[in-house]
C-alpha cells in the first residue's frame, strides 16, 4: 500500500465558529425553535413558548444562547422581548437540513 501525504487541517476561527454553531443547533429544543422561526421569521418569547408548549424561561435561555452566537437579534417591545432570525448561509443550510 502506497503511503499518502495528507495535508494538515489547522484549527482556525471559522472552524471553531462552525463547530459552536453546530453544537447549538444540535439540541432538540433549539431545533424546534429554529423550525418555528423558519416559518415565522420573528416572534416574542411568550408566543414561541406557547407554540412549543414550553416554559418561557426555558425558551428565553435557548434564545439568549443563540442570540449570543449571532443567530438571532432581539428587541424589547414593552414588556415583551421579541427575536428575529438572522439569515445567512449557515442558517439557510440548517433550514434545509432540519426542517425539510
Amino acid at each position: 500500500m502506497e503511503t499518502k501525504k495528507y495535508k494538515k487541517i489547522p484549527i482556525d476561527p471559522d472552524l471553531t465558529k462552525r463547530a459552536r454553531l453546530l453544537a447549538l443547533a444540535g439540541d432538540e429544543t433549539r431545533i424546534r425553535i429554529f423550525c418555528f422561526m423558519f416559518e415565522y421569521g420573528e416572534a416574542c418569547v411568550s408566543d414561541i413558548a406557547e407554540s412549543l408548549d414550553m416554559n418561557i424561561n426555558t425558551i428565553s435561555h435557548h434564545l439568549r444562547m443563540m442570540k449570543d452566537n449571532g443567530l438571532f437579534v432581539c428587541e424589547r417591545m414593552g414588556t415583551n422581548i421579541c427575536y428575529k432570525l438572522v439569515r445567512d448561509e449557515f442558517v439557510d443550510n440548517l433550514e434545509k437540513t432540519i426542517c425539510g
